[in-house]
């Protein structure tokens, strides 16, 4: 098994929260951050705007995404605009489609021509990724964000659909694995060559598992177990025994 330093697909961290983010920018393999609005409303943002500007006076070495929320490709644009001055670190994510169904392929396109660095998010399909693909070739330096663990709790493997992904893709775009689910999706991202992958904080929490000895983790389960019955003074009654007649 490979070590956390030997692997070659880069881990960014997908949140919101703002301590959380500053502690992990201090962690040298934290190449990446990256946001949803859906996560900014778990973490309790308020403020789109002041959050991101508070977060970027910290985080400015290294890529972080922040998604447009307007549901019309001529505001969806507008704020891309806006979001891409935050800094030079800074790409824009912009669904796959609005939530109507109609792709955004023609936005996408004129906005990585204008430079802005896109994330293409919220990517399910293979035909999508194909699709974006197109839009993006010859424009800034831009992601791909196939969620490969929405995929997988729909019952089908993501793998064969990252590499099929992969195959698609010009040089100036970048495959994002985003939506893991455990950390054995880490080490099959940088298996197939997959550039990124978002992990939460939940799974990077387990990364010092990473390699551990798989009796000791036994052992340590079985005492968890053990110690969990006793704190919860656990007891079965002394049952009489069952009397036999011949």
């Amino acid at each position: 098994m490979k070590s956390l330093s030997e692997l070659r697909v880069q881990i960014f961290a997908d949140g919101a929260d703002k301590a959380s983010m500053l502690e992990l920018h201090r962690q040298s393999y934290i190449k990446g951050f990256t946001t949803n609005p859906t996560l900014m409303r778990k973490a309790g943002v308020t403020d789109y705007e002041g959050f991101a500007r508070e977060v970027l006076e910290h985080i400015q070495d290294r890529p972080i995404s922040f998604e447009v929320f307007a549901d019309d490709s001529a505001e969806m644009e507008r704020q891309a605009h806006k979001i891409a001055g935050w800094g030079r670190n800074v790409y824009v994510k912009i669904p796959v489609t609005n939530t109507r169904g109609e792709p955004m392929h023609k936005l996408i396109r004129r906005l990585s021509g204008d430079g802005i660095r896109v994330n293409a998010t919220a990517v399910l399909a293979l035909d999508q990724v194909r699709h974006l693909a197109q839009a993006l070739r010859g424009g800034a330096l831009s992601y791909i964000s196939v969620f490969a663990g929405r995929v997988a709790d729909t019952g089908r493997d993501p793998v064969p659909l990252m590499k099929s992904a992969l195959e698609l893709l010009a040089p100036n775009t970048q495959l994002v694995w985003a939506s893991p689910r455990e950390l054995l999706n880490i080490f099959q991202a940088d298996e197939i060559g997959c550039h990124i992958i978002t992990v939460t904080s939940d799974v990077l929490k387990k990364i010092t598992l990473i390699g551990k000895d798989l009796h000791e983790y036994s052992l340590e389960t079985v005492r968890m177990f053990h110690d969990d019955a006793a704190r919860s003074e656990y007891s079965l009654e002394t049952a009489p025994a069952p009397a036999y007649s011949l």
